[in-house]
């Protein structure tokens, strides 16, 4: 209980500090935001389908534009300007993986990712990148299935990367033949954003459901990406799957200023082999914390396995009754 009670204050001040509204949420956007396809006939068209290049930054940015810019009708009962709506967190998080180098060739061996060559590239050796794609290409796919999005489902297709094709998908078709759990529970959360009586919490509750479906087994079918990052780093990127699950637990609103506010407490760069928290001299104490904290999580998380994150969940839903 006394692990619960620090990390419970590490979540709060890292999720809720200067929750204060911005006054201007576009000083919030991602990287680029402005330059992503906005609408289908952004991208490039061939015999009425639409070709997306989910390897190239801005293209995977506007495939979460347009569902943001899809969804927005229905979180708009919540709040003004699509603030609430509870999508920003996959959208967010993208750009502070672009923002951080996470995106970049971390074997260094292409210029794909880095100012020095093609900075919008997106390469498929990034674990990040990697896990990153079943959190936007499915939920796209998923969106796209459920009519939400206003093309039909034999209309969009993705481009694949350049090696590892068998390891993702491309179309709704093939997304629900290798990733049948995934997909629907992506389905199941458009399906009830729908739905007229949708209340926030609920919504919250299938974004979740949906978020953790997508990583799971996702991280370890990308492990062998680990080999081209220090140490430090492949901790990290693992540390921050775990950490996921318990944020899903405690059902945290990922809603546009939250989001942007606690990604302050994540690391600014790549880390390196001498990076060791809470020391890192160029790190805020916020970010050594959080650090510090996602060991500490991760090293219990391994002796409860699922009872701490139950156990969240179930003072969550009582909290919220």
């Amino acid at each position: 209980m006394a692990f619960l009670s620090f990390w419970g204050q590490v979540l709060v001040g890292c999720f809720t500090a200067s929750l204060a509204r911005a006054s201007n949420l576009s000083d919030l956007y991602p990287p680029l935001w402005e330059e992503s396809p906005g609408q289908f006939s952004d991208f490039h068209v061939e015999n009425n389908m639409y070709i997306i290049d989910a390897w190239v930054y801005h293209e995977r940015m506007g495939m979460y534009k347009i569902l943001l810019n899809q969804t927005a009708r229905y979180f708009s009962k919540f709040g003004s300007e699509n603030e609430q709506n509870i999508l920003w967190g996959l959208c967010l998080q993208h750009g502070w993986q672009y923002s951080t180098g996470r995106l970049a060739d971390p074997s260094r061996r292409t210029h794909c990712g880095y100012a020095s060559g093609d900075h919008l590239c997106i390469s498929v050796d990034s674990w990040w990148a990697d896990v990153n794609y079943f959190l936007s290409a499915l939920p796209f796919l998923a969106a796209v299935d459920s009519g939400i999005l206003g093309v039909s489902s034999d209309q969009v297709t993705l481009l694949p990367p350049f090696k590892d094709q068998m390891k993702f998908c491309y179309d709704v078709s093939s997304c629900h033949s290798s990733f049948p759990e995934k997909m629907n529970k992506w389905t199941l959360f458009y399906q009830y954003l729908q739905s007229p009586s949708g209340s926030f919490d609920a919504m919250l509750k299938h974004l979740w459901a949906a978020h953790i479906s997508s990583l799971e087994n996702t991280g370890e079918r990308f492990e062998d990406r680990f080999i081209y990052y220090s140490k430090s780093e492949a901790e990290f990127g693992k540390n921050w799957t775990v950490a996921v699950e318990y944020l899903a637990a405690a059902l945290i609103p990922t809603t546009m200023v939250r989001v942007h506010e606690s990604q302050k407490g994540l690391p600014p760069r790549i880390l390196v082999e001498t990076d060791v928290a809470p020391f890192i001299s160029d790190f805020t104490y916020l970010q050594n914390m959080v650090l510090s904290a996602l060991d500490i999580l991760c090293s219990v998380d391994q002796l409860t396995g699922k009872d701490l994150k139950r156990m969240l969940y179930n003072i969550n839903i009582m909290s919220n009754r």
